[in-house]
Order: C-alpha cells, then structure tokens, then sequence
C-alpha cells in the first residue's frame, strides 16, 4: 500500500528539513510520496521540498481546511498522512504506521498522540498531552472542516489509535508562540461571532481567560511543566481574552 505525505507551507524553511527528513524512511522504501502546497513562500521552502524529492503546487491561499484539502486530494496513495510543517515523525511511529494500514481492515483512519514543545520542553500536562490528532486516513474516507485556525479531518466509518508520536516543535521561541497566538486569536474570533458571541462580555473577556488558567495550570495539572508550563498557559489564558475581545471588534465592524 503506498501512503501519501501531504503538507502545507508557507516560509517554512526553519521546520521544513526535520519534518521531511522524518518521513523519508517511508519514501526510500517505495512505500510512499510526498506532496506539498506552498501559498506564496519568499524563503527557501520550496526548494527545500524539491531537495526531498517532493511534489510541489505554488496555490493562493484558500483557508486552512480547502488548503489542506487540497494537499490531500494531490496524493494518490491507498493512505493519506497529512502533517503540518512544524511536526515529524517518531522513528518508531514509521514502523507503526506501516503494520497499521497493513492490517486495517474496515479501519478508515487512526489517531495520532502528538507532544507539544514549547521553548524547548516537551509540555507532558495541563491538556498537551497526549494530544491525539487524527491525520492517517484512508484516501476519499474524509476531508478537513474549517474551525478557524484548528481545522479537523472528518471520516465516516471506525478509527484507530496509535501509540508512538508526532514531535511538534511549534514554539521554540516566546515571540513566535505570541505571534501565532495573536494570528489563531483572530481565526478563533470567527468562530466565536458564527456562534453568537458578538457582545462586549467581560466574563469572556476577563473572567473565561483566568478560569482557562486556573483549571489548565493547577486541576490539569500544569504546574508540573515548571517555568515552560507557567509561561504556556499565562499566555494561553491571554490567547482566550484576545479571542472573544476580537469577536466583539468583528461583530461591530460587521454591523457597520
């Protein structure tokens, strides 16, 4: 059976060559492709994915679920693995994956745990962890449906679970973790007026962000993530008074 690897980019050239290289053991064998659709990168992602030996579509940008969709529709394979371009592969999850669609039977996807870095640490507590991501499926069983920033793959028919991971090295700066959460804060704010949070409310605003703190830090237990873990979910709680302050901005506006 041949697995399609299929991604999205956009000045990736830092991530790119770790989650390229982890993938390759799937492609040496024979066992698979990899596929790319880049929305416009001005560093060197697209010739770090040619150097891969990948497929690559220069296409506008679409929103994250048609992106992705439309990577997963490029690979030909028995099996899609879409992966974003910040995660890779535990060497043993290769193994894994392998052995599972081999005996899938009726088994239309599988669950992939995912450990989360943040400035360098493996963030184990407080909701990160395991993290299960549903990102090996079979071709045509199921397609991403936008929800803001987070997009999930929907299929129709039984899952799977695997054991071994995704490694996602997303935040290994303070900055960088900022500057996706002011970006996903907007994504988020979308969803938020389509559900009908459109009013100033500060118990949104001020009250939800310290309870999400609360309840993730110390009854999630991540306190036990030291320094990392404070930093993490003080700034997710912040993340979460951006997104509904930007849902009542977005609503005004629209009412304009």
């Amino acid at each position: 059976m041949k697995i399609s690897v299929c991604l999205i980019t956009l000045n990736e050239e830092t991530n790119l060559p770790r989650t390229l290289q982890s993938v390759m053991p799937i492609v040496r064998d024979g066992n698979g492709e990899i596929f790319v659709v880049d929305s416009g990168s001005t560093d060197r992602t697209v010739e770090i994915a040619e150097s891969f030996g990948a497929q690559v579509f220069i296409e506008p940008w679409k929103g994250f679920a048609a992106q992705k969709n439309s990577a997963m529709e490029k690979g030909p394979g028995d099996w899609i693995l879409q992966l974003d371009a910040d995660e890779a592969l535990e060497p043993e999850l290769i193994q894994e994956i392998l052995n599972a669609i081999e005996a899938a039977g009726g088994t239309v996807g599988f669950y992939i745990p995912r450990k989360n870095f943040f400035l360098g640490r493996w963030i184990k507590h407080g909701g990160f962890y395991p993290d299960p991501k549903l990102r090996l499926i079979r071709r045509g069983a199921g397609k991403f449906e936008e929800y803001g920033s987070h997009p999930t793959i929907k299929v129709k028919g039984p899952t799977g679970q695997l054991k071994h991971a995704l490694i996602h090295n997303a935040y290994p700066t303070l900055r960088g973790y900022i500057d996706h959460m002011n970006g996903y804060s907007s994504s988020g704010a979308e969803v938020a007026v389509a559900k009908g949070h459109r009013s100033f409310n500060l118990l949104n605003i001020v009250v939800r962000a310290k309870l999400t703190f609360i309840y993730n830090y110390f009854f999630r237990l991540g306190f036990l993530d030291g320094r990392e873990g404070f930093l993490l979910h003080a700034y997710h709680s912040v993340y979460v008074s951006w997104k509904y302050a930007k849902a009542w901005e977005l609503a005004r506006t629209n009412r304009k």
